[in-house]
C-alpha cells in the first residue's frame, strides 16, 4: 500500500471511530442499561454453570438467579433509597454552609496579612462544587437502575442464549468460529470483576461502618458510594471520599472530618495495595495510562456508568486488537507497563 492509499485509511478509520462515538452517545440511554446486562451475565454465568453441571434445568437456573438479582436490587432500594432521597433533598443546604465556611476560612485568614478576594476563590476552587458532583452521580446510577425491568429481562435471555451457544457452534461443524478469543475474553472480564467486586463489598461495609461509627450521615449511602466507585480505577477512591469528608466537616466539624479522610485513606490502601494485588496478580492487562484515559472516554461518552465499565470496555478492545495481525500492535500498546 503506497503512502497515499495509508493516508486514505487512517482518514476513514477516524472518520468511523468519530460516527461510532457520536452514535454512542446519541444512544447512551439504550446502550447503557444492555452494557449493565451484558457484564450482569458475564458475572452469572458461573452460578448458571455450577447450577447446569448439578444437573438443574437450564431454564430454571435462568430464572433462580434473575429471581436473585431481583432479590438484590429490591434490598439495596430499600435500605439506600431512602437516604438517596434524603441527600438530595438537602443537598443545597449542605453547599450553602460549605460556602459560608469558605468564607469564613478566607476571614480568618486575613487576619494574618493573607488576602484572598472570595468570590475569585470561589469562582476557582468551590468545595461545594462537590456535593453537587456526587449529586449528579447518584442521579444518574439512579436513572440507570430505574431500567431494573429491561436490565433483568436482558440478563435472562444473554444466559439463555450463553448455555445455548455452545450446542449451535457444534451444529456448525467446520464452519464454527473460533471460540479461543471470547473465553479468554470471558475468562479475564469475569476474573476482573468477581475480584473487585469482592474487594469493593468489604472496602463498602468498612467504610459504611466507620462513617456510622463517626456518627456522620447516611453512612450506608457512602458504603454504597464507595463500593461502586472502587470499580473506578486510580480516582473512584476520591471521588467516593470528598462528599462523605465535606459532609462530616459540615456535620461535626474538622475532626470527624480528619478522622472519616484518615478511615478511606486507610481502607483504601490495605484493599489496593495488598489484598487486591495479591489475588489480581498482574492486574486487568492495561497499562496505568490507558486505564486513566478509558475512565476518562468512557466517562464522557456514557456518563458515571461509563467510568464504572470503563475497564470492561477497554478490555473488549484489547482483545479484539489482538486478534487481526495487523493491529495486535496497538493491543501491545494498550498492555500492562513493562520496565526493564
Amino acid at each position: 500500500m503506497n503512502e497515499h492509499g495509508r493516508h486514505a485509511g487512517f482518514l476513514i478509520g477516524t472518520a468511523c471511530f468519530v460516527v461510532i462515538v457520536a452514535g454512542m452517545q446519541a444512544a447512551a440511554s439504550l446502550l447503557i442499561p444492555f452494557l449493565l446486562a451484558a457484564f450482569v451475565a458475564i458475572i452469572c454465568l458461573p452460578p448458571l454453570q455450577w447450577l447446569t453441571r448439578h444437573r438443574l434445568p437450564v431454564a430454571a437456573a435462568v430464572m433462580l438467579i434473575a429471581l436473585s438479582l431481583v432479590l438484590v436490587i429490591l434490598l439495596l432500594g430499600t435500605f439506600v433509597g431512602a437516604s438517596v432521597a434524603d441527600f438530595s433533598s438537602n443537598l443545597p443546604v449542605y453547599q450553602a454552609r460549605l460556602k459560608a465556611m469558605s468564607g469564613d476560612l478566607i476571614g480568618w485568614l486575613s487576619g494574618f496579612g493573607i488576602s484572598l478576594s472570595s468570590q475569585a476563590v470561589l469562582e476557582n476552587f468551590d468545595p461545594s462544587a462537590a456535593m453537587g458532583l456526587v449529586g449528579k452521580l447518584v442521579s444518574g446510577l439512579g436513572n440507570a437502575l430505574a431500567n431494573t425491568f429491561l436490565i433483568v429481562l436482558t440478563v435472562i435471555f444473554l444466559l439463555m442464549e450463553a448455555a445455548a451457544l455452545p450446542h449451535k457452534w457444534a451444529a456448525m461443524g467446520n464452519q464454527a468460529p473460533s471460540t479461543e478469543h471470547f473465553g479468554r475474553f470471558v475468562a479475564s472480564v469475569n476474573s476482573y470483576l468477581a475480584i473487585k467486586g469482592w474487594v469493593s463489598l468489604v472496602t463498602g461495609i468498612v467504610i459504611a461502618g466507620w462513617l456510622a461509627l463517626l456518627g456522620i450521615d447516611y453512612p450506608l449511602l457512602w458504603g454504597l458510594i464507595a463500593f461502586l466507585f472502587n470499580f473506578v480505577p486510580n480516582i473512584g477512591s476520591i471521588i467516593a471520599a470528598v462528599p462523605a469528608v465535606l459532609l462530616a466537616l459540615v456535620q461535626l466539624g474538622p475532626g470527624a472530618a480528619l478522622g472519616a479522610a484518615l478511615g478511606y485513606l486507610a481502607v483504601n490502601i490495605v484493599m489496593g495495595n495488598v489484598i487486591e494485588p495479591r489475588f489480581m496478580g498482574r492486574g486487568v492487562g492495561l497499562s496505568t495510562l490507558v486505564v486513566f484515559l478509558s475512565l476518562v472516554f468512557w466517562g464522557w461518552v456514557l456518563g458515571p456508568v461509563g467510568m464504572l465499565l470503563s475497564v470492561p470496555l477497554t478490555m473488549i478492545v484489547k482483545l479484539a486488537l489482538e486478534a487481526n495481525e495487523r493491529s495486535r500492535w496497538l493491543a501491545i500498546l494498550l498492555g500492562p507497563d513493562v520496565y526493564p
